[in-house]
């Protein structure tokens, strides 16, 4: 099975390719997106600013939206997460509103960004959370963070200076605040879940 990482200028592209190697499928890393149809998923990774991102990104919205229409499993990561809300207070232009709301700034009460290993705190169960516990660590790296219109879409909460989505979804559009691909045993679950969403899909 093949799945689409999404090379748009961003970092940390290495870990979660070897993330993906490890869990039996072949990550495609480029800077075209192809049409849907080609792959069984696609992920938007997320190490950077997001203007330049949600520009990038902006110049190909109606391409992404034909994957959303599809049905195509899309998973975004920390940036790549925040891009597909409306808007972000980091800086001007919008987002691309596949999620209705806005990227807002942590806290000045604590420091920033936040970097290091947080307790998940779920609000709703999701095949994306099987095996996943109430309480379970992950690896977060932001500043920024969703604050969704729709508050339906979190499936899982944390806290750093206040309570903020780390995990939300909507059809087949999935984002996650935090790296699962340096989140250990947990984000290698919460990755193999969505790998088994898309697998799923891809046979039917």
């Amino acid at each position: 099975m093949r799945v689409f990482v999404l090379d748009y200028g961003v970092g940390n592209l290495f870990s979660l390719r070897a993330a993906l190697e490890r869990e039996g499928v072949e990550p495609i890393v480029s800077a075209e997106l192809p049409l849907e149809g080609e792959f069984a998923a696609l992920i938007l990774p997320g190490v950077g600013h997001f203007t330049p991102v949600a520009e990038r990104l902006g110049r190909i919205r109606d391409r992404l939206w034909q994957w959303i229409a599809h049905e195509v499993p899309i998973l975004g990561i920390c940036l790549g997460m925040q891009v597909l809300f409306e808007e972000s207070e980091e800086g001007a232009g919008g987002g691309l509103g596949f999620f209705r709301g806005r990227v807002v700034r942590l806290p000045d009460s604590v420091k920033v960004p936040h970097i290091g290993w947080n307790a998940l705190r779920m609000r709703r169960r999701h095949r994306l959370l099987q095996g996943i516990e109430d309480g379970a660590w992950v690896y977060f790296v932001h500043s920024y963070h969703p604050h969704p219109a729709d508050p339906t879409i979190i499936l899982a909460e944390a806290d750093y200076g206040r309570t903020f989505p780390a995990i939300v979804a909507r059809g087949m559009l999935f984002g996650t605040q935090f790296h699962p691909e340096k989140s250990g045993a947990i984000g290698r679950r919460l990755l193999r879940n969505f790998l088994a969403i898309a697998r799923e899909r891809w046979k039917s």
